[in-house]
């Protein structure tokens, strides 16, 4: 099976971007850095050449990351989704029962999440859970220890 990378069409466009500019931008800063360095002789103890290979090779490292990404991200479509339903890319704030706390995350895909930025992947249990429903209504997630933890979706923001 085909690796995908599911994404929104925002992370997507974010991807050819970052893309854009290290190919256009920043590999041109770091061949002139090179030059210049090349430009200083001695090549063994040469610490701006060296410098300069090393973030080269970092930065090649990263656009062929983004390239693989690219190639093979699958977008993650909203429209499928009522205008009132949880769906990729939209915000959700929900309330655990049980401690009374609210909390406010977005939707997105699994390239995307960050927990710890409010980012839950689509493909997370959370994620599965709220995806395609509705202000009101109340979701049961699988936590560890198998532990049901019941949320209620309070509010969905497009």
């Amino acid at each position: 099976m085909k690796q995908e990378f599911k994404m929104t069409q925002e992370s997507l466009d974010k991807l050819k971007e970052e893309l854009e500019y290290l190919n256009n931008v920043r590999m041109r800063e770091i061949t002139a850095q090179i030059k210049e360095a090349l430009s200083f002789g001695d090549l063994s103890e040469n610490a701006e050449y060296h410098s300069a290979k090393d973030e080269q090779g970092k930065v090649n490292s990263r656009i062929i990351e983004l390239e693989e990404m690219i190639s093979k991200a699958v977008i993650i479509a909203a429209d499928q989704y009522a205008k009132d339903e949880v769906s990729p890319g939209s915000s959700f704030k929900i309330v655990d029962i049980e401690f009374d706390e609210e909390e406010e995350y977005r939707l997105v895909g699994s390239q995307e999440a960050d927990p710890i930025e409010g980012l839950i992947s689509d493909e997370s249990p959370l994620g599965r859970a709220v995806l395609g429903r509705k202000v009101g209504e109340i979701v049961e997630v699988e936590a560890p220890g198998e532990q049901i933890v019941k949320f209620k979706i309070t509010e969905i923001i497009k």
